[in-house]
């Protein structure tokens, strides 16, 4: 054994064991949920929490839990590593299969490789598949019976969304187009690309969505942060931290909010038509800082990162200073929990589950810097004149085992063709579908003849 490869061993075993020395939360976790959470002084530590719940994957015959008057299918199994979906207007299901970009710069040192080992053991940072596939269900009994490779050969490919026949993909360095003709279940056209976006040796938060604006003639962008605090200094986040309009007809991308550490999720709300985002936000300020949130986006607002979190509360470790950006800060919406890593976003407004019906749906890929966990489930969050109302409710549960294992963990969250919810499952390698239980089929629009001397 190499001493490189002993000290790397040995500094994770320390760090694993100091960590779980790490102070546990004193507040339940729904302290840490709604328009006023509880924000304690922060805790700091030579070494921060890190609690992870390995991944497992779902023994047979084990599912998810669904809330009552819910049931749960698995819409598609054996995929890889899916994180992302997009509904077409067909009914067609997009997946993207990808996980992080070789990004060499975040890794660097003792700190940084034991950082990479314990996301492995989290169920990432394993090569990405690079590709979208397409599911359909022409039967219309919840399960997809077609599975194809959609599109291929991309970098590390998130959000996608459609314009006419303009196929949208946010690669990680770079937003796409592709054309599409209704009912293809592949694509071989070379993309073009319409706009790079800040990536590198150091990309910290690969993720980039995209969702186009209901008159489809600007899309918003999501980027997040190159860092936890700006740790590597305010430098490397030039372009980070924000959502970006592209004008369509003109090429043209401006800033349209800034100071989002980690924005995944976009969504237009159906009462009030504003977009809204969830964000994922800072760590190492011990298990009851900071909650994730959800919140309205302004145009040219400034929401703190990484001056202040949750409105004006400054975060001391980021230098230099910046008193006048902390008055600027807009305090969020709704806060979704501490470290709950809030990154799936759709909002309801069909019929077929009116309970939930103008409110949103949040995917939870779980925590690993607080004590005990949190996340690692869907929850809804209701509305009422546009704005939240009322605490969130459990969809779906039961990722975590007794022994804190995790067998899956939600990510993206879509709406599909019926009205049912669809949920991407990246350690399980699933897509759950939840709908009411007494749905048993329904009119698929990709539905093929049952005649066989029909093709």
């Amino acid at each position: 054994m190499s001493t490189q490869l002993k000290w790397f061993m040995f500094g994770t075993s320390i760090v694993l064991v100091l960590a779980g020395c790490s102070a546990a939360s004193k507040y339940p976790i729904s302290a840490s949920y709604g328009p006023q959470p509880v924000l304690p002084k922060p805790q700091s530590s030579l070494v921060p929490t890190v609690n992870i719940a390995p991944a497992k994957g779902w023994p047979k015959g084990v599912m998810p839990t669904p809330a009552e008057g819910l049931k749960v299918q698995a819409y598609a199994q054996g995929l890889d590593h899916p994180r992302w979906l997009y509904v077409l207007p067909n009914g067609d299901v997009l997946v993207a299969e990808t996980d992080a970009p070789p990004k060499p710069d975040d890794s660097k040192g003792i700190r940084g490789k034991i950082a990479k080992k314990v996301m492995q053991r989290a169920g990432a940072s394993f090569p990405s598949a690079n590709r979208i596939r397409l599911l359909r269900d022409t039967n219309g009994d919840g399960i997809a019976d077609k599975n194809t490779v959609f599109l291929e050969n991309l970098n590390s490919p998130f959000g996608m969304t459609l314009v006419g026949n303009t196929l949208y993909v946010a690669n990680t360095d770079a937003l796409m187009r592709f054309p599409y003709q209704d009912g293809a279940t592949k694509i071989t056209a070379q993309g073009t690309k319409v706009l790079e976006l800040p990536a590198g040796k150091l990309n910290h938060h690969w993720t980039k969505n995209v969702i186009a604006n209901p008159e489809g003639t600007k899309l918003y962008l999501s980027v997040g942060s190159n860092s936890n605090v700006a740790e590597n200094g305010l430098d490397k986040e030039v372009g980070r931290a924000q959502i970006l309009e592209f004008d369509i007809a003109t090429g043209k991308a401006r800033p349209f909010a800034t100071g989002l550490r980690n924005p995944n999720g976009m969504g237009w709300q159906p009462q009030g038509g504003q977009l809204w985002t969830v964000v994922n936000e800072r760590d190492e300020l011990g298990s009851d800082l900071v909650p994730d949130y959800m919140t309205s986006v302004k145009d040219g607002a400034f929401y703190g990162w990484p001056y202040s979190y949750y409105g004006q509360h400054v975060d001391t470790r980021v230098k230099p200073q910046n008193p006048e950006m902390v008055a600027r800060a807009l305090k969020p919406d709704y806060a979704l929990g501490n470290h709950t890593a809030s990154l799936g976003l759709a909002f309801y407004a069909t019929e077929l589950m009116p309970q939930y019906r103008g409110g949103a749906f949040i995917g939870q890929h779980g925590s690993w810097n607080r004590k005990p966990h949190s996340g690692y489930k869907v929850i809804f969050v209701p509305f009422r004149s546009g704005q939240p109302y009322g605490q969130p409710q459990d969809v779906l549960t039961g990722f975590l085992n007794d022994k804190g294992e995790a067998y899956g963990r939600p990510v993206g969250v879509a709406i599909d063709f019926s009205g049912a919810l669809l949920v991407a499952d990246d350690v399980g390698d699933v897509i759950w579908r939840v709908s009411p239980i007494a749905q048993t089929t329904y009119e698929s629009p990709m539905q093929e003849p049952k005649s066989s001397h029909l093709k």
